[in-house]
């Protein structure tokens, strides 16, 4: 059996980003898979641009990564009590895209903050988002990492117990619907 294609979407740019740690745990709660790390750096959507020049190889390139993946894991990050920009371009460039990406693809959001709620409302915009893009959201526990300047050890691992518990839990759910 092939193992499953496991695509990480970090909708944050900043390489030493939180959700990019967090997105790194949950691969490794997800087991064993094919991972592919999504780019978003996309030119911003200008229904101008896509007239003239259609629709950029970036972005044809990350709705083939989603098309492709198996399942998708989503790290939201909250910018001042909302989805940050580079997420929202993404999925709105993405749904520009004929074929649907999102449609029926088992995706999970997990977010990680500095601030005290973890990322709730970014999570749940970006949740809004991917029911209108028809995804397959798995339900379970939100992954909210609040403080996460202090969540995550020099290797960039979860330090609290709970935290790797409740995100393997998660992926567990997301495994499971891929087979």
């Amino acid at each position: 059996m092939t193992k499953p294609v496991l695509l990480l979407i970090s909708g944050s740019l900043r390489k030493g980003s939180y959700n990019r740690m967090l997105l790194a745990e949950a691969a490794r709660g997800f087991g064993d898979a094919e991972v592919v790390e999504a780019d978003l750096a996309l030119p911003l959507y200008d229904g101008d641009l896509e007239e003239a020049e259609g629709v950029p190889e970036a972005v044809q390139t990350l709705a083939a990564q989603i098309k492709a993946a198996d399942a998708v894991v989503i790290g939201a990050p909250e910018y001042n009590k909302g989805i940050t920009g580079v997420l929202k371009n993404a999925l709105d460039w993405v749904s520009r895209v004929p074929g649907a990406a999102f449609k029926d693809k088992p995706t999970v959001v997990v977010s990680a903050s500095a601030g005290r709620t973890g990322g709730e409302t970014a999570q749940f915009m970006t949740l809004s988002c991917l029911t209108q893009l028809q995804a397959r959201l798995v339900p379970g526990t939100a992954v909210l990492i609040a403080g996460a300047m202090n969540a995550f050890d020099d290797d960039g691992r979860l330090k609290d117990e709970m935290s790797q518990k409740l995100l393997i839990e998660r992926m567990a759910a997301l495994r499971a619907v891929v087979a």
